[in-house]
């Protein structure tokens, strides 16, 4: 109520991106474009627009149509994900398909926070090596030469006899609360692993970390299309 006598020019950014948004939907269209309609918002107030947007979204049963560069608003609120690079669509699919399958490098960088691990590797049948490592691959492929990607998430502070694990030396230590980021190195490559909060490491600390293998990717050296 305290805002109905003012004109838009007297509202804040924010409060005009939430007026256009009322006065698409008074319009009743049957489809909706929305082109980064939070992206004025400060960060309370955009994870309770994205999830008053889902609840319109539903309760009008129309189409929307949404850009955003924020990979969380996409795979919130997204049915279905194109992702484009350049003006080129890379892949479309749901969010989970986007998320465990993605078809390109590009693809798998973009999706995911933090973004997946990269590591240029040697491959001999179904054997992925580089300095720090070795990982056995789900499957053999034909190519000599590859990245191997694997999410923060696949390393663990559990390391199985047998199983594959990396040497990390930690760098930088990042507590959010309910889990907790290390950055570091592996060999040559910079690592990022997402381990449980209660695992005791502080900078400088060398760190051996499990990794599941059942979530890795594989992408060719040159096309950069997955392999697995």
């Amino acid at each position: 109520d305290p805002f109905l006598d003012r004109k838009p020019k007297a509202l804040s950014g924010g409060q005009r991106q939430r007026v256009a948004l009322g006065r698409a939907i008074v319009r009743n269209p049957k489809v909706f474009l929305l082109d980064e309609p939070l992206s004025n918002l400060d960060a309370k107030l955009r994870g309770q627009t994205r999830i008053e947007l889902q609840k319109l979204h539903r309760d009008l049963e129309t189409t929307f149509i949404y850009v955003t560069h924020d990979q969380v608003e996409a795979m919130t609120m997204g049915d279905r994900i194109a992702v484009m690079n350049g003006g080129i669509l890379q892949q479309v699919g749901t969010p989970g398909e986007i998320y465990d399958h993605p078809a390109n490098l590009f693809v798998a960088g973009f999706i995911g926070s933090p973004s997946m691990n990269f590591v240029s590797v040697d491959i001999d049948g179904d054997t992925a090596r580089t300095a720090g490592f070795e990982v056995r691959l789900p499957s053999s492929v034909a190519s000599k030469r590859g990245t191997l990607g694997f999410r923060p998430e696949a390393l663990t502070d559990r390391t199985d006899s047998g199983a594959s694990s990396v040497e990390m030396k930690v760098e930088v230590v990042e507590r959010l609360g309910s889990d907790q980021l290390l950055y570091g190195r592996v060999g040559e490559a910079s690592v990022i692993a997402r381990v449980d909060p209660r695992m005791v490491v502080s900078i400088g600390n060398d760190v051996k970390l499990g990794l599941d293998t059942r979530t890795v990717h594989l992408f060719d050296a040159e096309s950069e299309a997955a392999l697995l």
